[in-house]
């Protein structure tokens, strides 16, 4: 049997509704935000601490809506199962790389994707998205509220995201 590493991870969309990745340092693969629980930590406040220190975007853990728990093959470890919690961040969000992330991209998700993209990505995240209400994917039709690019909708006077 093969050894299972916890995670949980955040799908975050920007203001032209694409999906954020990041490809950590020393690896070749793109994934969501995320990773490791520590000790005492709920899979969201996980989530939350992570996608923080990672892109230095800050959203309160209880903000977080789940999308889904799966099971997928690590993507930077061999012969390695993944159990992954996944959220979405609600509003519409700008990143910036920090700790281990050597590199962001936006996907589009309208267009062919790259073939290096995490297997929980492709086998389990991208097709609940393609699923998921529109609210739960970046921008709602209609909305009109100002977008702080670290903060999401409202801004951070609007309350803690």
């Amino acid at each position: 049997m093969n050894p299972r590493i916890v995670v949980s991870a955040v799908c975050v969309f920007d203001a032209a509704g694409r999906l954020l990745t990041v490809r950590k340092r020393g690896t070749d693969k793109f994934m969501h935000p995320g990773g490791k629980p520590e000790a005492g930590e709920s899979a969201a406040e996980t989530a939350a601490r992570e996608l923080e220190e990672e892109v230095g975007i800050v959203v309160a853990p209880g903000r977080l809506e789940l999308l889904g728990v799966w099971l997928a093959a690590a993507a930077n470890e061999t012969a390695t199962q993944i159990e992954a919690t996944v959220f979405t961040a609600p509003g519409v969000w700008s990143a910036r790389p920090a700790a281990e992330i050597a590199e962001i991209r936006w996907l589009d998700l309208s267009e062919a994707l790259p073939g290096d993209l995490a297997p929980l990505l492709t086998d389990h995240v991208l097709p609940a998205l393609a699923n998921a209400p529109r609210a739960l994917c970046g921008r709602v039709d209609g909305q009109t509220e100002a977008v702080d690019p670290m903060h999401g909708v409202g801004g951070p006077d609007q309350g803690q995201v």
